[in-house]
C-alpha cells in the first residue's frame, strides 16, 4: 500500500522530463497579396457654396439659400437623401493686412459642404453641370467606387492565398523541405480607397462635362504561417 503514492510521484517526475523533450516545429512565414479589377458603378463627389457678407450671419444666410437652391436641383436630379451628406461647413472672419497692422476687418466668409453620391454614372456629368448651374461654386474632388465590392475584394483575397501558397511552395522546394499545415492566417487592413480626381472650382458650361470612370483595383494582402516538414 506504501509504493502506489510513490509509483505515482515518479510518473509525475517523468511526464514533465519526456514533454520537453520534444521540439516546437519549424515554421515559414509569408505574405500574399492579389489582385482584382472592377468597373465603377458609383460616384462620390464633393461640391458646396462659399459666399460672402458683412457679418458673419449675411454670410451664413447667403450661404444656406444658395446651399438650398442646389440641394433642390440634386433632388430634382434624382439624387436620393440618404446620398447627401454634409462634409464642411465654416464661418470665418477675413481681414485686411494691406496696412501691415492688425488688420482690419472686412467680412466673414461662409463654406458649406456636401458629399454626394451618383449611382447613376451615365448621369454624373449632367449633375455636376446642373449643381454649379444651380450656385455651387467649390468642388473639391471626385472619386469612384462600387456599391457592393464583397464580390471584387473575395477575389482578390483567394488570388493573395494562392499567391502565397505558390511563394510558400517555392522557397520550401529551394530549401529542400516540405510544407505542413497552415498554423495562422492574418489578412492586413484594406487600403483601396480609390484616388480623387480634382476639378476647379468653377462653372460648368454646357454640354455636360465628359467623365471618364474606368477601373478600380482592389486588392488584399495575407501573411500565412506554415509548419515545416524536413
Amino acid at each position: 500500500m506504501r509504493l502506489l503514492p510513490l509509483a505515482v510521484l515518479i510518473v509525475g517526475l517523468v511526464l514533465p522530463v519526456a514533454a520537453a523533450s520534444e521540439t516546437a516545429p519549424a515554421l515559414m512565414t509569408v505574405t500574399g497579396e492579389g489582385q482584382a479589377v472592377a468597373v465603377p458603378d458609383m460616384a462620390s463627389l464633393s461640391l458646396g457654396v462659399a459666399t460672402r457678407g458683412t457679418t458673419a450671419a449675411k454670410a451664413l444666410g447667403a450661404n444656406s439659400t444658395a446651399l438650398a437652391a442646389v440641394l433642390a436641383q440634386l433632388a430634382a436630379d434624382g439624387i436620393a437623401p440618404r446620398d447627401i451628406q454634409t462634409s464642411g461647413l465654416s464661418v470665418s472672419p477675413r481681414y485686411d493686412y494691406s496696412d501691415q497692422g492688425e488688420g482690419r476687418l472686412l467680412g466673414y466668409d461662409a463654406h458649406n459642404m456636401v458629399t454626394v453620391r451618383v449611382r447613376d454614372l451615365a448621369r454624373l456629368g449632367v449633375v455636376i453641370d446642373a449643381a454649379f448651374a444651380a450656385g455651387a461654386n467649390e468642388f473639391n474632388g471626385l472619386s469612384f467606387g462600387l456599391a457592393d465590392d464583397r464580390s471584387a475584394v473575395d477575389a482578390a483575397r483567394r488570388a493573395a492565398v494562392a499567391d502565397a501558397r505558390a511563394r510558400a511552395e517555392l522557397y520550401a522546394e529551394a530549401a529542400g523541405v516540405s510544407l505542413g499545415r497552415i498554423v495562422t492566417i492574418t489578412e492586413a487592413a484594406a487600403g483601396n480607397a480609390p484616388q480623387p480626381m480634382a476639378l476647379r472650382a468653377a462653372p460648368m458650361a454646357a454640354p455636360p462635362v465628359p467623365i471618364a470612370a474606368g477601373e478600380l483595383s482592389l486588392g488584399a494582402q495575407i501573411t500565412v504561417v506554415y509548419e515545416i516538414i524536413q
